[in-house]
């Protein structure tokens, strides 16, 4: 596996971040890496944080990585790589203590869709003032 930063999801994420008002998500300490060679047909990204447990050793907050797999991500339009980044971004409870939100009942398809076109109604208004 080979691991790069990943700028331009970055900016997306921190769009997504801005327009939808998720200020519980601490831009400096959630980071995209896009990642080369894996042989996973399904997934697109994935979301890992820094455990309770590893924060008190540190002696750090929390922290989460999100690695967007280059051979599945990568072909999506870009409706669907921005539903990635939400769909991720959902995980991140309220607390943004380390931990995760279950798909059931937090992250799902229907959810993630509404949250997807309130983001695009924002882009869209946003837009005619430009």
């Amino acid at each position: 596996m080979k691991y790069e930063m990943a700028e331009d999801i970055q900016v997306v994420m921190r769009d997504v971040i801005e327009r939808l008002g998720m200020c519980h998500v601490k831009t400096d300490r959630v980071v995209c890496i896009r990642s080369y060679g894996s042989k996973s047909k399904r997934i697109l990204a994935r979301i890992q944080g820094l455990s309770k447990i590893m924060q008190k050793a540190m002696q750090t907050k929390a922290f989460y990585a999100i690695e967007f797999i280059s051979e599945n991500f990568d072909k999506l339009d870009d409706d669907e790589k921005t539903k990635t980044v939400i769909h991720e971004l959902m995980h991140i409870p309220k607390c943004f203590g380390g931990g995760f939100r279950n798909h059931r009942p937090y992250v799902t398809k229907r959810k993630v869709e509404k949250v997807f076109s309130d983001y695009k109604k924002l882009v869209h208004q946003n837009s005619r003032f430009s």
